[in-house]
């Protein structure tokens, strides 16, 4: 470990924190979508020069891009050794999955930050991109059987050499989007992060020079690995296994199962997936990535202290065998990773329950609900409504379930109502807590949610849905029940309809006043519910949460007795 004394080490930790932040921040002022703009889906973060480790990344950025930008650095670290042509001011673009994890709409910028000729680190800067071509407005297709129906595939290539930029690159990124002004003025609010952070990285430099700098991040590696080791050593040893399931591959109406085998000894783990599903031919692949991304946003979940550093995964192999559903192989879509990574997370926290179940919640609602209405305005004009929707999330050895939350893979938020109505021709009849949907327990879960969007464009519109948790609910642990399912239904002329695969559907076409709606699962509970209070549950039913029905079929009639 290099010799750095720990106030300053701490004092340039936060320092380079901040820069990352302030990418962050710089992003979500300018981006022209609010996905971004409002969701924050997006991240910023400092990069090894030579390995492509994360060394820093932005709180307000998304987790699971903490593991996947540094298969994305490194991927262009291995494209400049091919070339030989690596310059300050060059600046990679691309959006391929196999190669830089997540999914085709997440548009990656990674630039080399030089130091007085010489190489210091990467910056990068990750977006989801409002559209990038493809089958499916939004690019979530749930029935595509390769990357090809997904979206435009950009391997990565030179957006900027020297600091001059290729317009040529902009000129093909445009033509394959539905919204080019959207994809523009995102594409300048990255370019803006990126500068703004080598200003940054200028400002610290000439305040305290390389070698301190470089001192610091070499030791924030080492402090991270050693933190990690510390809290394993502080778990038993020993072996437990969880396993759940996705609904389907969005083509095959069949069960997908992801297991895993978590072992600790001593001051190692190891995550084994190999009994998980193989391959499919639907969206819900991912890539291995993505896979050891999502490995390390579930630690984090269960040791919160653990920075933002490649060093937390040094002590930890993570075992996914080649052609597995959660390695998949170019070109199988990969599109519905947000699924598979979600429920990826449910069984490491299912297998922890076991080990230390104090550390762990119960499942979350485990499904984003991708939803896009698309359409032509009477301009003809085209306009995508894409968003993903929140639910419940799971009890806990210390209170309840958290309702209506965001998903557990990320910290971006539900766009707001006001901001899809005013962007779209759309109405939210209903926006509202989904009573009866937490899973019961000790510590019950969070309730999920319903919305119900009516279409306003005399156009109509189309709708296309990418979901699961439709067959499986989420689970619970140390003894709790699991939550409610998701439920989608659609609106036609006769009545209301639910697609034949549960959780997913394309292409529903939708007139003038007509809608879709989406009941979301709630969280699953934790312990055993004949250990919940009275007075709690007493409190659900009052205020409309739990249906007196479902109290006493749950928790039997003792809660009567109460006076809320």
């Amino acid at each position: 470990m290099s010799k750095i004394d720990p106030i300053t080490l701490s004092v340039l930790a936060g320092r380079m924190e901040q820069i990352a932040d302030e990418m962050d921040a710089t992003l979500f002022r300018a981006a022209f979508n609010p996905i971004i703009a409002e969701a924050h889906d997006a991240s910023h973060g400092l990069y090894h020069a030579a390995s492509g480790d994360t060394l820093v990344q932005g709180k307000s950025g998304l987790p699971i891009f903490v593991g996947v930008m540094s298969f994305a650095v490194k991927a262009v670290i291995e494209k400049a050794a091919r070339d030989g042509d690596l310059a300050d001011g060059d600046i990679y673009i691309f959006n391929d999955a196999h190669i830089g994890g997540t999914h085709l709409s997440d548009m990656r910028l990674v630039r080399p930050y030089f130091r007085n000729g010489k190489l210091f680190c990467y910056l990068a800067s990750v977006g989801h991109w409002h559209d990038v071509g493809g089958a499916v407005p939004g690019n979530y297709n749930p029935a595509a059987t390769d990357v090809f129906q997904e979206a435009f595939n950009l391997p990565p290539v030179k957006l900027a050499r020297k600091g001059n930029i290729n317009q040529d690159i902009i000129d093909i990124l445009l033509r394959n989007t539905r919204l080019p002004q959207s994809a523009q003025g995102d594409l300048n609010g990255q370019l803006g992060a990126l500068d703004l952070g080598v200003k940054r990285m200028d400002e610290l430099l000439d305040e305290y020079g390389s070698d301190t700098i470089a001192a610091a991040l070499e030791s924030l590696g080492h402090r991270a690995e050693a933190l990690m080791r510390s809290e394993l050593t502080d778990l038993p040893d020993g072996c437990w296994e969880a396993e759940d399931f996705l609904d389907n591959d969005g083509i095959t109406d069949e069960p997908l199962k992801i297991k895993i085998a978590l072992e600790i000894q001593g001051d190692r783990m190891t995550l084994d997936f190999t009994d998980s599903s193989p391959q499919c031919a639907g969206p819900v692949n991912i890539a291995l990535p993505t896979t050891v991304a999502t490995a390390y946003v579930a630690i984090k979940h269960v040791f919160p202290l653990l920075p933002a550093n490649a060093g937390v995964m040094r002590p930890i192999d993570v075992i996914v065998p080649e052609g597995s559903l959660l390695s998949a192989q170019f070109p199988a879509p990969t599109g519905g990773y947000t699924e598979t990574i979600l429920r990826m997370i449910d069984v490491v926290f299912s297998a922890f329950a076991q080990a230390a179940p104090e550390r762990v919640v119960a499942n979350a609602y485990g499904t984003i609900n991708a939803l896009s209405i698309a359409g032509k305005r009477k301009n003809g004009q085209p306009w995508v409504m894409f968003s993903f929707y929140g639910g419940g999330h799971g009890g806990s050895s210390d209170t309840d379930g958290l309702n209506h939350g965001n998903a557990p893979i990320s910290t971006a938020t539900i766009p707001p109502m006001e901001i899809l109505e005013a962007a779209y021709p759309v109405m939210f009849r209903k926006w509202a807590l989904r009573p009866d949907s937490a899973g019961p327990g000790a510590h019950r879960g969070g309730f999920g949610a319903v919305y119900e969007i009516e279409v306003l464009e005399e156009n109509g519109a189309e709708a296309f849905l990418f979901g699961e948790r439709g067959r499986f609910a989420p689970k619970g642990i140390a003894g709790g029940d699991e939550a409610a399912l998701n439920k989608f239904t659609y609106e036609q002329d006769d009545s209301w309809h639910t697609p034949p695969l549960a959780s997913k559907m394309r292409g529903i076409r939708l007139r003038e006043g007509q809608a879709v709606r989406l009941e979301t699962p709630g969280g699953g509970g934790y312990g055993a519910s004949e250990n919940r209070d009275t007075d709690a549950i007493a409190r659900d039913v009052a205020r409309g949460l739990v249906s007196e029905t479902e109290a006493d079929r749950t928790y039997g009639p003792a809660w009567r007795e109460v006076n809320p």
